[in-house]
């Protein structure tokens, strides 16, 4: 049976990984009868946000931690993440992606991505094996590998892709870009969906696609 990673970047919108991509995705893996693992830096947050009042807490959580909530407590330290374990890479979307596996939300045109993560998309990569990225997290494939890929249509992110090498494609919620050459699916996902059952729509067609690349 086939076997994808997931790496989450904490658990909520604002300061982690958004729970509605993240399991949607393994909701999507899951019906095509392909398993996950999860796995997640070991660090802390850059900083905790409270989802209700929208405003920066004064404490500190590890994005480790945080992400156990999502993956019910089934998850590694990236680390541990052996490539050759798995078919292929998936990154849902969120704050996290922008903010703990790299610091685009922070640093825009000057951003870098979390060593650690970096070195597991490129092992991917180096191994012809296809990765797929939601909403925001596209922007750590673009800055990695200059890929192809859409973060929907907002044009002031899409100038900052292509500023780092990137190619960016407009695409809607239930859209892919995919990037043939490097393995890559792209989709918008909560850049543009105005709903879950929009994020479903693009969570499936991104595991769709990246299982297609799989038999290539």
């Amino acid at each position: 049976m086939k076997k994808v990673a997931i790496i989450l970047s904490g658990c909520g919108v604002y300061d982690g990984s958004e729970i509605h991509e993240a399991t949607l995705a393994m909701l999507a893996l899951s019906k095509n009868e392909v398993e996950y693992d999860c796995f997640a830096p070991d660090k802390e947050q850059y900083h905790v946000v409270n989802h209700l009042t929208g405003e920066v807490a004064d404490e500190k959580r590890n994005v480790l931690v945080e992400s156990a909530r999502i993956s019910r407590g089934s998850i590694s330290a990236i680390d541990k993440l052996n490539v050759s374990d798995y078919c292929g890479l998936l990154l849902p979307g969120g704050f996290g992606a922008a903010k703990n596996l790299s610091d685009f939300a922070i640093n825009g045109d000057n951003y870098s991505v979390d060593e650690d993560v970096a070195k597991v998309i490129v092992e991917f990569h180096q191994a012809r094996k296809p990765i797929a990225a939601l909403c925001i997290a596209p922007v750590i494939l673009a800055k990695v590998l200059g890929a192809r890929v859409t973060i929907g249509n907002d044009k002031a992110t899409a100038d900052m892709l292509t500023g780092v090498g990137a190619t960016h494609v407009n695409k809607e919620y239930n859209e892919v870009a995919i990037d043939e050459k490097n393995l890559i699916v792209t989709n918008p996902c909560y850049m543009l969906a105005d709903n879950i059952y929009q994020v479903s729509l693009g969570a499936e067609a991104a595991v769709g696609a990246m299982l297609g690349l799989m038999k290539k």
